[in-house]
């Protein structure tokens, strides 16, 4: 769950020949960027579920799942981060088909590494624009814009002041909030501090985004944070 305002990416290269992964990987890992690396197409959809990528490479032909599959899936679940697909097959249906399943752009193999870091960047700058009216935490996405909350694509009726709430500590993506900051976010800087109004709203809220695999964990005497949901 993590929003990324750099240069520095986390890239996920889901790809099942090894030495193209890892190829991709240290040219990426060489410029500054992490990277993770999954070879089959099940465990890239799961995967894809709950983790903090910036940019998904992927390719189309993988064993158990193929990329468009997992691209589907992807989108989906509202899941807008850009992708790029990689694959040996140049024709122009291909590519069709691979950006009516919603990529972002599309690299036949085989392909040059100076050409792959371009596309990279472009795709970064991309989400750069889209991470300013854009955030995400799990499969809830905030759409700063239109004060929207969707999960799997359909919007969620919450309370203005759980959504001012709500829009924090999806910004602050993994840190902690402090109650004070969460008080002047709902009820303005100045306004008189009581810590139940604010436990009142994150109890709510909580239980209103738990079904979604996401919690609001208390800090003790700090303050409050999104995490993945705890299997019961």
């Amino acid at each position: 769950m993590k929003l990324t305002t750099g240069d520095l990416l986390r890239i996920l290269i889901v790809e099942d020949n090894d030495s193209v992964a890892k190829g991709i990987a240290y040219r990426l890992e060489d410029r500054g960027h992490a990277t993770d690396i999954v070879h089959d197409g099940l465990a890239a959809d799961e995967f894809l579920r709950g983790d903090g990528n910036d940019i998904i490479i992927l390719d189309i032909n993988l064993p158990r799942l193929d990329g468009l599959s997992i691209l589907r899936n992807l989108r989906a679940r509202g899941d807008q981060r850009p992708v790029l697909l990689l694959t040996a097959n140049a024709d122009v249906g291909a590519r069709v088909d691979g950006l009516d399943a919603g990529a972002d752009d599309y690299l036949p193999k085989p392909f040059d590494m100076d050409e792959l870091e371009a596309r990279i960047r472009a795709l970064s700058r991309r989400q750069t624009q889209q991470l300013r009216t854009v955030l995400r935490a799990g499969p809830l996405v905030f759409d700063v814009q239109t004060r929207q909350v969707f999960a799997n694509d359909e919007a969620l009726e919450i309370p203005r002041r759980e959504l001012a709430v709500m829009e924090l500590l999806m910004a602050a993506q993994d840190r902690v909030v402090s109650k004070t900051r969460l008080h002047e976010q709902v009820y303005g800087t100045g306004s008189d501090f009581e810590d139940s109004a604010i436990e009142a709203h994150i109890s709510r809220l909580r239980k209103r985004i738990k079904p979604y695999g996401i919690d609001i964990r208390a800090q003790r005497g700090l303050g409050y944070r999104l995490s993945e949901a705890q299997p019961a």
